[in-house]
């Protein structure tokens, strides 16, 4: 059965099937509603259903609650058509004219600038470039396995090589396939770019960025853009880990101070060894001990679930931070069954 669905306050119309997600459909007929992991993980993707009924779908209870449902709101990667329906959500239209392309690409090297994290370095067949936009992501196509999505570390203008940093979680396929079984000019497929992470340039407003772990990928790829393209907003970068460790290019993170990039590294689990004499704590509350008001700033943040959703519930409710002005990309992990 095949249903309308009309956005808010666009007024664009699209036909979306009962099988597909509202997301799918939109994506399908060209219109980009924000996204990032499209498993009901991150919050994203969540908007309001103004008239009309969905399946909300498989999703975490945690990311849509049953208060939010009872306000109408969905999480547009899940929810699936039960009737005609009008969205209220904002459309980004800076990816629109970007294609997704499934590629191949070669292993070009390997590092590991901590125990368990490995950056990639991918090459595409000669001749090919990949057009995206900083922040975005792609999807490593694996034989017989559910997609593994990493995010860009590299900035457009540096599309010599994909860069991807890799964090080795325990269970995981892809990482242990990464850490243990990969080898430089071993072949892979993926498809991309994707999401609606990336840098907002129609506006003045004052930047907070906030990453933890190998968040910092998505975050380096934004940074090395606005330094790239001259960009003169103030931008705060803070960037937490458990240990020093975790930080595991602290140096490069430190030299863009001398660019005018303010830094704050945040530890909080130090260990000894590490003489830690920064700030500690969690990441999000470093940004709530320095900031009394985000109304007036944007803010980009990604890493673990946790640390993204606690930052936009207490930024926008504690700080002021308006909605439309939290961009978040939530890394989520799928471990081997």
């Amino acid at each position: 059965m095949t249903f309308r669905a009309t956005i808010q306050p666009s007024g664009h119309s699209f036909p979306i099937e009962a099988h597909e997600t509202v997301l799918e459909a939109a994506l399908k007929h060209g219109y980009t509603l924000p996204y990032s992991c499209r498993d009901g993980v991150c919050g994203t993707c969540k908007g309001k259903i103004v008239a009309g009924q969905v399946d909300y779908g498989k999703h975490q209870d945690s990311t849509l609650s049953e208060d939010e449902k009872a306000a109408g709101m969905a999480l547009f990667c899940c929810a699936k058509p039960l009737s005609d329906l009008v969205l209220d959500c904002r459309e980004v239209s800076a990816v629109n004219d970007i294609p997704v392309r499934t590629m191949p690409c070669r292993v070009h090297k390997m590092s590991k600038p901590a125990p368990d994290v490995m950056v990639l370095s991918l090459k595409l067949p000669s001749n090919e470039r990949l057009q995206f936009l900083a922040g975005q992501y792609i999807d490593i196509l694996l034989k017989d396995q559910k997609p593994r999505s990493f995010s860009l570390a590299n900035a457009p203008h540096n599309d010599e090589f994909l860069e991807l940093h890799i964090r080795n979680i325990t269970g995981g396929a892809f990482t242990h396939y990464a850490f243990e079984v990969m080898k430089e000019r071993d072949i892979l497929r993926f498809t991309g770019p994707l999401g609606t992470f990336f840098l907002r340039e129609d506006t003045e407003k004052p930047i907070v960025l906030v990453a933890s772990g190998t968040g910092f990928a998505p975050i380096k790829a934004i940074v090395e853009h606005a330094l790239h393209i001259g960009l003169k907003r103030p931008m705060h970068f803070y960037w937490g880990g458990r240990k020093l460790a975790d930080l595991y290019l602290l140096d490069l993170a430190r030299q863009w101070e001398s660019k005018g990039i303010k830094f704050t590294p945040v530890l909080s689990e130090a260990l000894p060894g590490d003489a830690w004499q920064g700030r500690t704590g969690f990441v999000h509350q470093a940004v709530l001990d320095d900031y009394s008001d985000l109304s007036k700033h944007e803010v980009y943040a990604c890493g673990a679930p946790v640390v993204v959703e606690a930052a936009h519930r207490d930024f926008t409710v504690q700080r002021k931070l308006p909605n439309e002005a939290f961009f978040s990309d939530a890394f989520t992990y799928a471990p081997k069954t």
